[in-house]
């Protein structure tokens, strides 16, 4: 049975351990956190894995290593030398960084041709994006035997030509939740019902067809090129951007409509996966 070293107990590490333990996978789970044995052992009970709270003991044997700890550029130099000391030299070390670039966070390592970001979209175990992508120094091989892996986890990873920051799913993101905080800042639109808004447009539309060939049929059978010179020659308003330095009300409305706490964060986030499953099943099933 394959090992595998999870680098970080939080809401993505988790994730990540129960896909991989699912997947026929012996875990092992680090964090220096005091509860890790609670954590595992409610979170991830019946499955095989195992609280290792020492890093390197954890790193040890393992074929595979995802980390997913905090996003910070020193910590991150901290515990990938680490598993660069105590992990073979045909180990993969991916990170789940949201944000920090490969390149940074292999720099001064010595096994920077083993280190590549494997960026998942939260719930790692249900979403099936991961995006791989490479560093300045990253081999080929790296790149290679991730994409292997996560693709025998059932994921559908897609690998980036180069870095960038934010990659490519959280640039995206960004720009539409920009927008969405300037329309509710501008008080155009109520934050729930700007939710519903999407949800019954490109929500639906894109879990069936990206955003390029969404625009190529818009145009009808001349395609893109013929929505671009009409609808798209319209499109030259200003879109503005949020006030970051007054959120305030557009997140009191948030909490008003979705509530706060563990409870409310249970009871929305298994909604969220019971409906992503549905769609995803249905998407399967055809």
């Amino acid at each position: 049975m394959p090992v595998v070293a999870i680098v970080g107990a939080g809401v993505i590490g988790v994730s990540w351990a129960r896909l991989f333990a699912g997947a026929g996978w012996q875990v092992r789970v680090s964090d220096p956190r005091p509860d890790l044995p609670d954590i595992v052992g409610q979170q991830l009970a019946g499955l095989p894995v195992t609280a290792v709270a020492d890093l390197a003991a954890a790193a040890g044997g393992a074929d595979f290593v995802q980390e997913s700890g905090p996003e910070r550029i020193e910590l991150k130099h901290e515990i990938f030398a680490t598993l660069a000391a105590h992990t073979r030299d045909d180990v993969v070390l991916a990170s789940s960084s949201s944000s920090l670039l490969p390149t940074a966070i292999a720099e001064g390592n010595a096994a920077a041709s083993r280190i590549v970001i494997g960026h998942p979209f939260n719930p790692p175990e249900l979403m099936p994006l991961v995006e791989v992508v490479p560093g300045e120094r990253t081999a080929p091989e790296t790149v290679s035997r991730a994409v292997e892996v996560y693709r025998a986890l059932g994921k559908k990873p897609i690998t980036l030509k180069k870095e960038v920051p934010g990659f490519v799913g959280n640039r995206l993101q960004r720009v539409v939740n920009d927008q969405a905080m300037y329309l509710v800042q501008q008080g155009v639109i109520e934050a729930a019902d700007l939710d519903e808004l999407v949800k019954a447009s490109l929500g639906l539309r894109w879990a069936t067809i990206g955003p390029f060939e969404s625009m190529h049929l818009g145009g009808g059978p001349d395609g893109m090129r013929h929505l671009v010179s009409h609808v798209g020659s319209q499109m030259t308003f200003e879109t503005g951007s949020p006030d970051r330095e007054n959120l305030g009300e557009v997140l009191g409305a948030v909490e008003a409509a979705y509530g706060t706490g563990t409870e409310a964060y249970q009871q929305r986030s298994g909604e969220r996966d019971r409906r992503t499953r549905a769609v995803l099943d249905a998407l399967e099933s055809e």
